[in-house]
């Protein structure tokens, strides 16, 4: 090759030996110069992919994020194919200049003058077309990508929903929350930029590298040895970018976590008016993603400089390279300049490339934390060949079960065996810890024995659907929770579809119709966040008449009536009773007064059944049951609530 120097002889005989490989190895010669610049391509990117991970892991990983273009494969054609077009555009312009430079500008001026209406024609054709490529890119691109991240939130929300109550008591709403909506945002972005950015970059690397060969090999050489110093550069510059990356999403999920936590109790902070607490706690975690963030944008303001350094180099060898070739007389003037203005084609993909690194790693982060969430499997699932619980008469018996959570070895309950006859009323009494509650968690699956069974109308509840399961069950419970909206929308969540008239019917059975006609609003009355506009009393039997509504043939009654005043546990108790009416009922109770007509009341501590038996045995018994009956009715309610 004239005019190189030994160096450039060295990289050349590289070269030639890359090519006699490839030729072994099956490959044609297109394939051995393809390969350098598309090698640039990808490893830019998938250098950030953790190579801790098995082939295998990244695979299955590579394999799930396409799944998501599968409803798209039109548009995500559609938006290859513009890319494809705006690249060869691109790529034909300094061929179009080259052509007309040595060509037609040469003729006589009637010819070129003759020639400038079509060739004017032709360019505006052309630059229309890139116009409607690139409207096709910005908005449907985008709208595919925002698509997928709906049906990425979708599936998301969806688990979440399966997830059983364990993976909850172990995590945060605010984490979750940034799962579902930060994370979901930077995987969008990639979805849609990650694809075209890829295929327009390699493109336009690839065509331009191939007309760079042709218009002078060797300066072309001198240039991919700057650029291979380039590429290494920026793979290990991203290996250590990427841990950084991950602790932001980490970071931030933590702010989330205290915004949540902060917002959640802010009658709490208020009450104690511990707003200073709260604002350190917040500033801890706040300034803990600031300094992660810092970090990041250290390390990327070194990445991009030492890149525009490179990108210098690239321009400073050709100059010099190619005003030495000029003077040897292997260049004319205006192959350099042809020159340069694909070196400009090749050097901004290059820069592309660069900057979609961070939103690469951005989106890879935010799609393993998506993936790892998908992948957590619910503690209670159903048996491949569950069958759904049908005409319920509401026997129900737990034959010695044992339970214990997961973390937690030791035994919450152990070996408990109670039998309740259908339509009969028990209630469970005993100090707090005892497992009463979690006792009463099992019966609809919210948590799964781990010794033992239950059995409803002789049926494991194993073998059951979880929805005829949880259908066949009410629950009242002491901390009442409100969704957002109107009274009417409260209620009427306790059967979907339910008509104006049984929404009235289930409220008037409730205790609570004439309170809610009295309203302004009516049923259409917004309760507030979690019903904060609304009293305990009048939250409770908002509770309760979706029950009615619901209508179970089960009942639990996870003291319904402990956190009200007497008037309101009055009026509750006369709902509560009316609901109970043919039902099996389990009530959970603090205050004995509400279970004195119970057909059996079970007294349970730790250590397992105390004793049982109705309300007069018991205290004929004059045991636990009866002290804790007589602290009671002796005035010493602070006492008895603290220990029962």
């Amino acid at each position: 090759m004239p005019g190189m120097g030994g160096p450039w002889l060295a990289l050349a005989a590289t070269l030639r030996a890359h090519l006699a490989g490839t030729r072994k190895k099956g490959y044609d010669i297109g394939t051995a110069f393809l390969f350098p610049p598309m090698s640039l391509s990808f490893s830019l990117v998938f250098s950030t992919i953790p190579k801790g991970k098995s082939d295998k892991y990244r695979m299955r990983l590579v394999k799930r994020f396409g799944q998501y273009y599968k409803p798209y494969r039109f548009l995500f054609c559609l938006d290859m194919f513009s890319a494809l077009v705006l690249s060869v555009v691109d790529l034909a312009f300094p061929q179009i200049l080259n052509y007309l430079t040595k060509d037609l500008f040469n003729r006589d001026k009637e010819v070129i003058l003759q020639s400038l209406f079509y060739l004017g024609v032709g360019l505006f054709i052309l630059y229309i077309i890139k116009y409607f490529c690139r409207y096709f890119i910005t908005s449907w691109g985008h709208i595919m990508g925002a698509r997928m991240e709906a049906d990425m939130r979708r599936d998301l929300f969806d688990h979440f929903q399966r997830l059983s109550f364990s993976y909850y008591d172990k995590s945060n709403t605010g984490e979750m929350m940034s799962r579902l909506v930060v994370d979901l945002n930077d995987i969008s972005e990639l979805a849609h930029h990650g694809p075209e950015n890829l295929l327009i970059s390699s493109l336009k690397i690839v065509g331009s590298f191939i007309l760079l060969l042709l218009i002078h090999p060797p300066m072309t050489l001198q240039l991919f040895a700057v650029t291979l110093l380039m590429l290494i550069f920026s793979v290990q510059r991203n290996l250590k970018m990427r841990a950084v990356y991950t602790d932001n999403r980490i970071k931030i999920a933590h702010v989330n976590s205290r915004l949540q936590d902060s917002l959640a109790g802010i009658r709490v902070v208020k009450s104690f008016t511990n707003e200073e607490l709260e604002r350190d706690k917040f500033t801890v975690s706040n300034r803990a993603f600031l300094a992660s963030k810092s970090k990041s944008y250290k390390m990327m303001g070194g990445y991009h400089s030492w890149n525009t350094f490179f990108t210098g180099l690239l321009y400073m060898v050709v100059v010099i390279s190619g005003g030495y070739y000029i003077a040897q007389g292997s260049l004319r003037p205006t192959e350099l300049a042809i020159y340069i203005l694909y070196i400009n084609i090749y050097v901004q993909p290059l820069e592309v490339l660069i900057n979609f690194t961070e939103q690469f790693q951005r989106g890879y982060a935010g799609f393993k934390r998506f993936i790892d969430v998908l992948d957590t499997p619910p503690d209670i699932v159903e048996k491949p060949h569950a069958v759904p619980l049908q005409r319920v008469r509401g026997e129900i018996e737990f034959k010695n079960v044992s339970f214990h959570y997961e973390d937690e070895p030791e035994e919450v309950i152990s070996n408990i065996s109670i039998k309740i006859e259908a339509g009969q009323h028990v209630a469970l009494v005993g100090p707090s810890g005892a497992g009463k509650t979690t006792l009463c968690n099992l019966l609809p699956r919210f948590y799964d024995v781990t010794a033992g069974a239950i059995t409803i109308d002789g049926v494991d509840i194993r073998d059951v659907t979880l929805e005829s399961l949880r259908r066949a069950i009410g629950i009242v419970q002491q901390d009442v929770y409100l969704f957002g909206g109107s009274i009417g929308e409260n209620i009427a969540y306790g059967k979907v579809g339910a008509t104006k008239e049984e929404i009235i019917a289930a409220a008037k059975k409730a205790n609570i119709h004439d309170f809610i006609c009295s309203l302004e609003e009516g049923y259409d009355t917004y309760v507030g966040e979690r019903g904060v506009r609304l009293s305990g009393g009048q939250k409770q039997r908002i509770s309760i008449a979706r029950v009615f509504l619901k209508n179970p043939p089960i009942l639990i009654l996870d003291e319904a009536t402990s956190a009200l005043d007497n008037e309101s546990e009055r009026f509750i108790q006369q709902s509560l009773d009316k609901l109970s009416r043919d039902r099996t009922t389990i009530v959970i109770a603090h205050r004995l007064s509400t279970i004195r007509n119970a057909d059996e009341i079970i007294v349970i501590t730790g250590e397992g059944i105390n004793e049982r038996g109705s309300h007069e045995e018991l205290l004929s018994n004059n045991s636990l049951y009866a002290h804790y009956y007589n602290m009671q009715f002796e005035g010493l309610e602070g006492l008895k609530e603290e220990h029962i």
